[in-house]
């Protein structure tokens, strides 16, 4: 692993899989979720297929720049937000969903890349497709996978998922690996499996425990707004993904950024929730190797 400043004051970590001469895929981490939650045997199956493979820590996350200066107040910011004053909102937070798009593109040109197929996550994926909107010439290809389109009548969370995702978890490593058991909420119903959310709750604790950037980032996805008219506008060859038993983010997010990327490929998986099940990488990974050839 390594890191490298992308702009003034931002240091992103990362780590490379692969052959620096093959195609590059950036992969995009979701919400408060470290890169490791793009698994390194997940990242080598990639390579394999002849991808030189980059995972990274968006900032506020993991081991990339931290911005301690600007606390955030969800339940004040909630409040605010909920009042319809959007202008006292954003002075709360202190960057975009453009800024952390702009951090992976900043991360290619860091590493000599010119182009790259970009691969977001869930926010990841709402991170790929602000880069695609504002840099296509940087994107060879786009996908984007459990994610939607900022529009809020697409893509909503249960109401039960959403008590789970905004219940801050112990701050003991005990108790916060015990909690981990709570994400099956969204998890596939056909191969969830707490042993592995409470291995990935381990690695994330250890590796950097920092609850404090998920209210920054969390700021900037609800402020980032409708990409709706960009994403009709947009000429980037796109795939979209998403697992019918999600209930994170509904399908009916990717349905839309699907229903209006001119030209993009819908995929809908069956047993798969808001994760990625190891049972389901072979499909994933086939889907993606075709779709970056």
């Amino acid at each position: 692993m390594s890191i490298v400043e992308v702009s003034p004051g931002v240091s992103i970590e990362y780590e490379t899989f692969g052959d620096p001469s093959d195609p590059a895929v950036l992969l995009v981490m979701g919400f408060s979720a470290q890169m490791i939650g793009w698994h390194e045997d997940f990242c080598r199956a990639l390579a394999e297929r002849g991808r030189y493979v980059i995972r990274y820590d968006n900032r506020d996350c993991g081991l990339s720049t931290k911005f301690d200066e600007y606390p955030v107040d969800m339940g004040r910011f909630i409040e605010v937000v909920g009042s319809g004053d959007i202008a006292s909102a954003l002075a709360m937070v202190p960057y975009t969903l453009q800024d952390m798009a702009d951090d992976g593109l900043g991360l290619l040109t860091a590493l000599g890349i010119e182009r790259a197929h970009v691969v977001g996550s869930s926010m990841g994926g709402m991170l790929a497709q602000t880069m695609a909107i504002s840099r296509p010439e940087r994107l060879l290809t786009l996908t984007s996978m459990m994610s939607s389109t900022g529009e809020p009548e697409y893509g909503r969370s249960s109401a039960e998922a959403q008590a789970v995702l905004f219940t801050p978890k112990p701050s003991d490593r005990e108790g916060y690996i015990a909690a981990a058991k709570q994400d099956l909420m969204w998890s596939s119903k056909r191969y969830g499996n707490p042993a592995l959310l409470r291995e990935l709750a381990a690695r994330s604790y250890d590796r950097a425990y920092y609850p404090a950037g998920a209210g920054r980032q969390l700021g900037a996805m609800i402020l980032s707004g409708s990409r709706a008219e960009a994403l009709r506008e947009l000429r980037v060859p796109t795939l979209v993904m998403h697992g019918l038993d999600d209930v994170l983010i509904d399908p009916s997010g990717g349905e839309r950024t699907a229903e209006l990327v001119p030209g993009a490929k819908l995929l809908l998986l069956p047993d798969m929730g808001h994760d990625r099940p190891r049972e389901l990488w072979r499909e994933i990974i086939d889907a993606l190797d075709a779709h970056t050839s």
